[in-house]
């Protein structure tokens, strides 16, 4: 966990605040290149500041990215592309836990409606699905070549949590059916991220990256006690710190890739299950092809 990684290029969205921010703090003091991945340009400026300061590390840079929109995380990758660097480590942390449903302004035109009736209609986004799911699938693809430019280093850790264990995939990706529950959307979602890093492990094993999914543990952060109010007010004090969450991730980070399984879902520096005993949540990862051709359409659409 002392090993020093100056001259890796490392990406960690969500960067600003909770286990994000520990995260990049924790690489950019091993001496990392960091670009800091985060929505508000003022938060994400203050958080850059503050990690420069605490590490005197000057190479951590701010990106604005909000990453509910398809089309920002492409500005994000050609800017980063523009510099031609390898990315040694991704990490897919940015995650949002909305209680009711909301949908971004985004979305990609009918064309069949447009040439024949002369209107533009938009399919909307749900706004968990667009940031936890959509968001980190487009993200990693995109920087796919800039990870194989840093291979075999290469490695992408995606930040998952303990509430997938409680639902299955489903196709049902924007929780169009039934009575929206937010809780149950970002368990969902959370488990698409595990069964997309399987999915990754698989498609490029020959490209020299490595795809691992990890849970951090509850840990009392802004994003928890927003999203969270009553959880994070019963377990006050009790929660692990964002030290304690972001522990993992640094250590994905920087393990010896022959140490580590693609494709495996860590807690606690240790690989661990990706199911529980009679969840029935096992058999359904067969739908991960179907979900994967949906969010292709979704992020190649033009702009």
């Amino acid at each position: 966990m002392q090993a020093c990684i100056e001259g890796k290029n490392c990406i960690v969205t969500g960067a600003n605040s909770g286990i994000g921010y520990t995260t990049a703090e924790g690489l950019a003091s091993r001496g990392a290149t960091v670009y800091m991945v985060c929505r508000s340009k003022e938060r994400g400026e203050a958080a850059l500041s503050a990690i420069r300061s605490k590490t005197g590390n000057q190479n951590v840079h701010l990106e604005v990215c909000d990453l509910s929109s398809v089309n920002e995380i492409k500005s994000l990758a050609s800017r980063i592309s523009s510099k031609d660097l390898p990315v040694h480590v991704l990490v897919n942390n940015a995650g949002l836990l909305e209680n009711k449903r909301v949908t971004t302004s985004e979305g990609y035109i009918l064309l069949l409606d447009l040439l024949l009736n002369m209107k533009t209609k938009f399919n909307r986004f749900e706004l968990n699905f667009a940031v936890n799911v959509l968001g980190t699938y487009a993200v990693t693809e995109l920087m796919l070549p800039l990870l194989e430019k840093a291979a075999p280093e290469a490695r992408v850790i995606t930040v998952s949590s303990g509430g997938m264990y409680t639902v299955p995939l489903t196709t049902d990706l924007q929780f169009s059916n039934g009575k929206f529950d937010g809780v149950e959307q970002y368990a969902r979602n959370k488990r698409v991220q595990v069964a997309l890093t399987e999915k990754w492990a698989e498609t490029y094993k020959n490209k020299g990256i490595g795809f691992y999914s990890m849970h951090p543990g509850w840990a009392e952060t802004p994003g928890v006690a927003k999203s969270l109010p009553s959880f994070n007010e019963r377990f006050a004090g009790k929660l692990r710190t964002s030290e304690e969450g972001a522990d993992t991730i640094i250590w994905l980070a920087l393990q010896p890739k022959e140490k580590l399984v693609s494709g495996a879902f860590y807690f606690d520096r240790a690989e661990a299950p990706k199911h529980l005993k009679f969840s029935a949540t096992a058999g359904s990862h067969w739908m991960i092809d179907s979900i994967v051709n949906t969010l292709r359409s979704m992020y190649t659409l033009p702009s």
